[in-house]
């Protein structure tokens, strides 16, 4: 989802390689903006900031950006770190949130993509540092940096870039071929939705008893971006509020002997959708870990819990001296829990949002009683067809998306590193939200598909997402332009109830 037009070019920007060895701690070292004279924008020399590469953008529905195609055989495998000095004038609102200044890495490897970027603000700002590790994966077969603005009015200005060559990831060992699987529950499979944060008891007892779902994820995430991330006090009334509501909804649940998922959707210093300042505040993440200790004691014994989600869709890729990333926040939370109910669940998703690549730059965390989750929504220009721009053109599955064949065995190509984590270390995995939306061409066979996947594998999993927004209701009809509820079942629902009509009630 975060496209832009590429422009390849082999050691733009005048970057050069340095090393004293394979994959060594070694930097990919600035020259200047030599290697671009003739891309858009301009580049001057500014005092104090050397060679500045301009950038300005005067039409919002299109991108300007330059690029550099990185040495991919040497750094495959590796995380990069890049460092760029950033200002602005005028950036004008992002239509979304992956829009805007573009300090982004577009990494092609077999079956995928993956875009990832740096968090930078709007409006005018003076020279800032920003820096953003990029993990390149193993099987990477281009990788290309990207600096621009995308989708949005304004002037950036880039100096001073620098790409760092990190030690590589090392991966952990496999499990004992004989260690049991922890699941955390006692029916063969926990099959359900996420669910509307106002969840009504009249909504949860027709998804229990009706639908037979026996697992809801209920999310706890904070739409407030009036308050400033660095506001504990606000955030803890926030998080008192909601788990007042969740004290409800537990109740309900355990009397229609349904499973929930504690989601924390929004972790101090990050608000929805958004973990923010997680990973460059130190307060935050000692915030972080407390709240885990209060929610730790809350529902300490309470078995409705299936488990707690440590965090949605987590980024460490700005991650700021000082501070820890997922895999050691992870711990330092996953431990502070287990001080005060040893016999919790915990639930934690990969980095780069929570989504397959995440696993080739994480190891389990050395605590038992832990189920690996991830999000399933590839190809996103099918799944999230006119979500992000309605006027873009429908996509049908199975078919020809941006240039590849996507079916069945495409679906599993992509989530084989989900297959490889959890048969290599023995884990159960949870598919914590997937869906197509409603008016995608196809969304029924991609549902079968993907859920037919996932019980292959023996994996437990929540469909996103039951009577919340309309765009993924089972309930409504493939009309985009009709929310009302269908007078026959759906093609959609009737995927998910014939897995759902399988459930077993857990115990209580």
């Amino acid at each position: 989802m975060h496209r832009l037009f590429l422009v390849p070019m082999l050691l733009a920007l005048g970057v050069i390689l340095t090393t004293s060895g394979p994959l060594s701690a070694q930097t990919i070292v600035n020259k200047g903006f030599d290697g671009l004279k003739d891309g858009p924008g301009k580049i001057t020399e500014v005092p104090g900031h050397g060679s500045v590469l301009e950038i300005t953008n005067a039409d919002a529905t299109t991108a300007v950006h330059r690029s550099l195609t990185l040495p991919v055989d040497q750094i495959r495998g590796a995380p990069i770190l890049v460092n760029c000095d950033i200002s602005a004038d005028n950036i004008s609102a992002k239509p979304e949130v992956w829009n805007g200044i573009k300090l982004m890495a577009h990494v092609e490897f077999p079956g995928g993509e993956s875009w990832n970027q740096a968090t930078l603000p709007i409006g005018t700002f003076d020279w800032q540092h920003t820096f953003v590790r990029f993990d390149i994966p193993d099987n990477a077969t281009t990788v290309t940096l990207m600096l621009g603005v995308e989708k949005v009015t304004g002037t950036a200005r880039f100096s001073n870039l620098s790409v760092t060559l990190v030690p590589k990831f090392v991966q952990a060992p496999p499990a004992p071929a004989d260690q049991p699987i922890f699941t955390g529950h006692d029916v063969p499979r926990l099959r359900g939705a996420m669910v509307h944060p106002e969840i009504t008891e009249q909504d949860l007892a027709n998804f229990a008893d009706n639908w037979n779902g026996n697992l809801i994820r209920r999310q706890l995430f904070r739409m407030d971006p009036a308050t400033p991330e660095t506001d504990f006090v606000a955030y803890d009334k926030w998080l008192d509020e909601i788990l007042a509501k969740t004290d409800l909804v537990l109740g309900w649940a355990a009397q229609h002997h349904v499973k929930v998922v504690l989601d924390l959707h929004s972790p101090p210093g990050g608000k929805f959708p958004s973990t923010g300042s997680l990973f460059s505040d130190p307060k935050a993440e000692e915030h972080f870990v407390e709240i885990w200790k209060k929610m730790a004691t809350r529902y300490k014994g309470n078995q409705t819990i299936w488990g707690f989600d440590l965090v949605n869709e987590p980024n460490d890729d700005q991650t700021a001296p000082g501070c820890m990333n997922w895999q050691d926040l992870a711990f330092a939370a996953g431990k502070a829990v287990r001080e005060i109910d040893p016999d919790r669940t915990l639930i934690i998703e990969p980095p780069k949002n929570g989504g397959d690549t995440g696993w080739q730059f994480f190891n389990p965390i050395p605590l038992p009683r832990v189920v690996y989750s991830f999000h399933m929504y590839d190809p996103l220009r099918f799944t999230h067809q006119h979500v992000f721009n309605p006027k873009e053109s429908s996509v049908t599955y199975p078919g020809i998306i941006d240039g590849k064949l996507w079916n069945r065995d495409a679906l599993l190509q992509a989530m084989q590193p989900s297959i490889d984590f959890a048969k290599r270390y023995r884990v159960q995995m949870y598919v914590g939200e997937f869906s197509a939306i409603r008016w995608a061409p196809g969304a029924d066979k991609y549902l079968a598909d993907v859920t037919g996947i996932f019980e292959e594998q023996g994996w437990d999993w929540s469909y996103h997402a039951y009577r919340e927004w309309q765009g993924w209701n089972l309930e409504i009809g493939t009309d985009e332009s009709n929310s009302q509820p269908s007078p026959q079942p759906t093609a959609r629902f009737q995927v998910i109830e014939k897995w759902l009509k399988q459930n077993q009630k857990p115990a209580d």
